[in-house]
């Protein structure tokens, strides 16, 4: 099946794809920070020392990316499991695919502000946006188990 078929016959695909596509743009940008970092600050990368070590002598913007892309690995999972229920409950109804969508966008201006600046209230106010879509998209996959 043609990828642009399979995107029409199941809308909910592209957000998931589209969240894990992400994954990999923060993991590169963690690792563009970080990496260089170890050697300007001259970090002793040994196992015991490094988590130490990095929060003595790297300034705490190199580990924001990093930071982040643990956040990613952790709420988003519910995300995929619902989006992933929920396509296979066959609900490829359009408030499903716009909150799934929204959710995407609003994790990722979370990224983007979690490893730019950092302010904990405004993030803070992104990540509870994320999660009532998110819980949104719950109970419309509960709705539908009832």
């Amino acid at each position: 099946m043609p990828s642009s078929t399979l995107l029409t016959a199941q809308p909910l695909l592209g957000p998931v794809v589209g969240l894990v596509s992400w994954h990999f743009v923060m993991e590169a940008w963690m690792y563009a920070t970080r990496l260089p970092a170890l050697s300007k600050y001259k970090v002793d990368t040994h196992p015991e020392r490094i988590q130490e070590d990095f929060a003595k002598k790297i300034p705490k913007s190199v580990n924001w990316p990093a930071e982040n892309y643990n956040h990613l690995m952790e709420q988003p999972t519910q995300f995929y499991a619902i989006a992933l229920a929920m396509n296979q409950m066959g609900m490829r109804d359009t408030l499903s695919v716009r909150l799934a969508w929204t959710y995407v966008g609003l994790r990722v201006i979370h990224s983007v502000v979690q490893s730019t600046s950092n302010p904990i209230m405004v993030r803070f106010q992104i990540f509870a946006a994320s999660s009532l879509v998110l819980l949104g998209l719950t109970a419309k996959g509960v709705m539908e188990l009832m």
